[in-house]
């Protein structure tokens, strides 16, 4: 098979059967961190790093460049061809692909190092909408500045650009830990965004005046990708964990990760009535013992979960004498009957 010029009908049952697999590990994240309520930036690195494996895997076993795969000729962004509704399925698909593992490193550093607390600042859902369009303003650029390119563009690079256009939009006094001029330290958001969207600006205007030699670097996607999400930022944010007027303004990780810890306390749920109580069916013995425990020292994430994990392995659902189990929603635990969770959810 050639590598250019892929079709969907020249793929063979391997090939299919990969990108299913490449299908599954991209989504499989972000499925466990909603069930979780976990940290989607995260998931997003971890997507990412498994495409990438895979990629990397293939290549390995076909002997082929990570870029010169047909899936980089079947699903990077081709301006040429976007007109055609069918080929729009490419601006969600490039977004996971990369040339190399280089490629793929560094959007992944962006991701966690700025994803992660502009997470904690936006929420799990306003993140991802930030996030989406980052890669699409970024492939959006890219079809508009090469109409009639078909060269395959590739990467979440638009993306982490346009979570520090989001950052800059609405907390640019936040201190991010990044490596900006040979140093890893907390540096202000404005800064970090300051010099790395500068050096895009400057490759652009060197690749146009000619005082830079030829890159396969897509400038004008990173570009793109910040100011699309830089414009939308401030209105998605409306309603988010942190205020946009916020005196927090210079709040550093260790402090955003309290706030959200406080938050999380704040959630725990009352331990004064239990369902077993309510049941007309106390608890006695090592149960009541675990119980009153759980009461006197539960006012603690940590020490509540670990309680409850107990009280669930002493303990029997009191409407149907089901199974109980401990369920973990983020920082928040809690047990429940393993029959219905209609019976017992507790706290």
């Amino acid at each position: 098979m050639g590598y250019m010029g892929v079709e969907w009908t020249d793929l063979a049952g391997v090939d299919l059967l990969v990108l299913g697999v490449m299908v599954a590990l991209a989504t499989g994240p972000y499925v466990s961190a909603s069930r979780g309520e976990t940290s989607l930036a995260l998931a997003t690195v971890l997507s990412l790093m498994l495409v990438a494996f895979v990629q990397f895997a293939y290549s390995v076993l076909y002997g082929i460049p990570m870029q010169f795969s047909w899936m980089i000729d079947l699903l990077g962004i081709k301006p040429g061809v976007m007109g055609d509704p069918a080929e729009s399925y490419r601006m969600l698909s490039a977004a996971w692909l990369h040339a190399d593992w280089i490629h793929v490193l560094s959007n992944i550093l962006v991701i966690a190092l700025v994803g992660i607390p502009l997470e904690q600042r936006l929420g799990g859902r306003r993140w991802l909408a930030v996030y989406f369009l980052g890669f699409i303003g970024g492939n959006l650029a890219w079809v508009l500045s090469h109409p009639d390119s078909l060269s395959p563009a590739i990467g979440a690079s638009g993306a982490a650009f346009g979570l520090l256009g989001a950052y800059m939009a609405c907390w640019p006094e936040d201190k991010v830990e990044f490596p900006l001029l040979f140093f890893i330290r907390a540096w202000p958001v404005w800064l970090i965004v300051f010099i790395r969207l500068g050096l895009e600006v400057w490759q652009m205007y060197g690749l146009q005046s000619g005082t830079v030699g030829e890159s396969n670097v897509a400038h004008m996607a990173h570009v793109g990708g910040f100011f699309l999400a830089y414009l939308l930022a401030r209105p998605i944010a409306q309603g988010a964990p942190s205020s946009l007027d916020s005196t927090q303004d210079s709040a550093t990780g260790s402090e955003r990760a309290l706030a959200l810890r406080t938050q999380a306390k704040e959630r725990m749920g009352s331990l004064d009535d239990d369902p077993w109580f309510a049941a007309d069916k106390p608890l006695d013995g090592e149960a009541a013992r675990i119980l009153r425990r759980l009461r006197e020292e539960g006012d603690e994430l940590e020490t509540r979960r670990a309680w409850l994990e107990e009280l669930s392995e002493h303990t029997i659902c009191p409407v149907c004498d089901g199974e109980m189990i401990t369920e973990i929603k983020g920082e928040n635990c809690r047990i429940r009957c393993t029959v219905s969770g209609s019976h017992v959810k507790w706290p």
